[in-house]
């Protein structure tokens, strides 16, 4: 596959399936898959972030700074 290839969504069910794919049992690590955020090991439990693509960590810090932000604004008030 080139990297202008759009991968088909039988290529990411094989990738999700894959146990070489997750670290621990819980980490999603797919150089391969270009995808900030994936369906967890059982999608019926949400998302979780592809570890391997760096934008998805700058992202995941983001998200847990911004929550903090909040909750330090809101313990002040």
């Amino acid at each position: 596959m080139t990297n202008e290839e759009k991968p088909t969504k039988e290529t990411f069910e094989k990738w999700h399936k894959d146990p070489k794919y997750w670290k621990w049992g819980i980490f999603y690590f797919n150089k391969s898959d270009k995808r900030i955020f994936t369906p967890k090991r059982n999608k019926y439990l949400g998302w979780t972030v592809n570890f391997a693509n760096p934008i998805s960590i700058v992202a995941l810090v983001a998200v847990v700074a911004i929550i903090y932000t909040i909750s330090q604004y809101l313990k002040s008030l």
